[in-house]
């Protein structure tokens, strides 16, 4: 029990020596520890929703899962090391994007709301745009905004009617790291539900847009998802509900999030509901499988860091490639061609992938069928030594590859020659 002073204050006591103060120091170690990595006077880069959805597309990749939890800005370390990224938002597109977002959020939301509520057709009462609230989420800090975001909901919960929150702030552990993530908006019915609000510049032609396009967006939202859901177990059965209830309200992220994009060619927005169950269970499963982010950090050789030693106008690096190579590749990278779409890093370890002959370099699927062959090398050499006439060996992937490469020796013994091709 606390002891207490006589005017009935707190009185703090020490702590035994053990595990409580180890338990309070390992965060702000890890902070310190993060920051080395960073660099002392580089400004910790956020990870957004993109970012985490792709690193729970590949949960194996050591490297991106380190330089992510520590802020570090993969696209100046990229440029850094020569490989720049080959991807990128041009300043028009960011400019357009702004000003169709504003356009969808005037007058209090009240196009997105009479959106939302048409593609639900589920009977309830149309949202007025005089009494849906629109509650402020200004706060100080990423911390204070997550604090006066998850407040907001409470009190938007309990009050059972709609309300709009343009740009919350929630956050999500990412292997032990702490990601703060800002969804474009999020609707709270009243039955106590939240609809998660995606709005992006790319169009709907005739009700369809590009699948990779709406895809990526699914699993963006699949993650403001996963963080609002940790928000409403918080939260769990708010029990000041609106007046004439007995029960409270429970909070429950829906797994139909809004897709709000431009009508065919125009700048009109048009909406559709967007089903994420099964991008919410594959990055639940995938964000659990990422190692810690201290362990990776331990294992690392003393001294690493991935400084970039920017000079004063924080523009151009000074620390030799040399350098930087080696403390990049101090960690385990697991590349795949997809990674060109997502990851700043991609032609670095693409690079690396080919240097070294990994059979990585051709594909996830490829990798899964070659089991313990790990480069093209060993799997030409496996395919080869069979002969005309292979005989089993008791490994799949050999016996496949050797079955492969004689059946192709036989077609082109069947073949005709280049003089006779012409011929016919």
């Amino acid at each position: 029990m606390a002891a207490t002073a006589s005017d009935g204050k707190p009185v703090p006591v020490p702590a035994a020596p053990g595990a409580p103060v180890r338990a309070a120091a390992a965060p702000t170690a890890l902070r310190h520890r993060l920051a080395e990595l960073r660099g002392p006077s580089a400004v910790p880069h956020p990870m957004d929703a993109r970012a985490l959805a792709a690193l729970a597309a590949n949960p194996g990749c050591r490297r991106r899962a380190l330089l992510d939890g520590a802020g570090v800005d993969k696209g100046a370390l990229a440029r850094a090391l020569g490989t720049p990224a080959p991807f990128g938002q041009s300043q028009f597109a960011h400019q357009r994007g702004n000003t169709f977002e504003a356009r969808v959020k005037a007058d209090r939301g009240a196009l997105l709301m009479r959106l939302l509520h048409e593609r639900l057709a589920d009977g309830s009462a149309a949202p007025d745009p005089d009494t849906t609230a629109t509650p402020d989420l200004t706060a100080a800090g990423l911390q204070g905004r997550t604090a006066r975001t998850a407040l907001a909901l409470r009190e938007a919960t309990a009050a059972g009617r709609w309300a709009l929150l343009d740009h919350p702030m929630v956050s999500l552990d990412v292997a032990g790291s702490p990601a703060f993530l800002e969804p474009d908006a999020v609707v709270v019915h009243p039955d106590g539900s939240w609809t998660v609000i995606e709005i992006k510049s790319f169009p709907m032609v005739d009700g369809a847009a590009d699948p990779a396009k709406v895809g990526a967006a699914a699993r963006q939202s699949a993650v403001y998802a996963l963080a609002l859901e940790r928000v409403a177990a918080h939260l769990g059965e708010v029990t000041e509900g609106p007046e004439g209830k007995e029960d409270g309200v429970p909070a429950r992220v829906r797994h139909e999030v809004l897709l709000v994009c431009p009508k065919d060619f125009s700048n009109l927005p048009t909406a559709e509901l967007v089903d994420v169950r099964k991008q919410l269970a594959v990055t639940r499963r995938q964000l659990g499988r990422l190692t810690r982010i201290e362990e990776i950090a331990a294992a690392l050789p003393e001294g690493t860091t991935f400084d970039l030693r920017l000079t004063e106008d924080g523009r151009t690096p000074t620390r030799p490639v040399e350098e930087l190579t080696a403390a990049v590749e101090a960690v385990d990278a697991a590349y795949a061609p997809e990674c060109l779409s997502t990851c700043e890093l991609a032609l670095h370890c693409r690079a690396r992938a080919r240097a070294t002959g990994a059979v990585e370099s051709l594909g996830r699927g490829v990798r899964g069928e070659l089991g313990g062959l790990t480069t093209v090398e060993a799997v030409l050499t496996a395919a080869l030594e069979g002969g005309d006439d292979p005989a089993p060996t008791g490994d799949p992937a050999v016996d496949t590859l050797r079955r492969a490469a004689a059946l192709r020796a036989e077609a082109l013994a069947l073949a005709p020659g280049p003089a006779e091709a012409v011929c016919r």
